[in-house]
C-alpha cells in the first residue's frame, strides 16, 4: 500500500511539472546611446579637459583614462563616481545630466582637487 501511494505521488508530481512550466524571466538589456561622449585623461594633478557642456537630460558617456598616478573622477550633484583607478587603466561612466547648473568634476584622492585636479561640467 505504501509503495502504491509513493508511486502515485511521484507520477502526480511528474505530470504536474511536465504540464506546468515555470515562467521564464525575460531580461531586456537596453543600449545606452549617448547624446554626448567625452574622453578625459587624468594627469598628475590635472585633467586634460577643463570644461564640458551638455544639455539638460542628455545621456552622457565619459571615458576616463588615468595617465599618471592614482585618480578618480567624481561629480557629486549628478551622482557620478568612476572609482579610483591606477595609471594605465580606463573606465567608462554613463549618466543622465538631470540637473541644470555648473558642477565641479574632481579627483577625490588626497589633496589632488586642492592642487588643481578639477574641471567643470555645465548643464544647460
Amino acid at each position: 500500500m505504501k509503495k502504491i501511494i509513493i508511486l502515485s505521488l511521484v507520477v502526480l508530481v511528474a505530470g504536474v511539472s511536465f504540464f506546468v512550466k515555470p515562467k521564464q524571466k525575460v531580461i531586456k538589456k537596453e543600449t545606452f546611446v549617448a547624446d554626448k561622449t567625452f574622453e578625459i585623461k587624468g594627469l598628475d594633478y590635472s585633467y586634460d579637459v577643463k570644461e564640458i557642456k551638455v544639455k539638460l537630460n542628455d545621456k552622457v558617456k565619459i571615458n576616463f583614462t588615468n595617465s599618471g598616478g592614482f585618480h578618480d573622477l567624481k561629480i557629486d550633484e549628478l551622482g557620478v563616481d568612476t572609482g579610483k583607478i591606477k595609471v594605465g587603466e580606463s573606465t567608462l561612466i554613463e549618466f543622465v545630466a538631470d540637473k541644470m547648473g555648473t558642477f565641479d568634476y574632481y579627483c577625490s584622492v588626497g589633496q589632488h582637487r586642492k592642487n588643481g585636479m578639477w574641471g567643470k561640467i555645465i548643464v544647460e
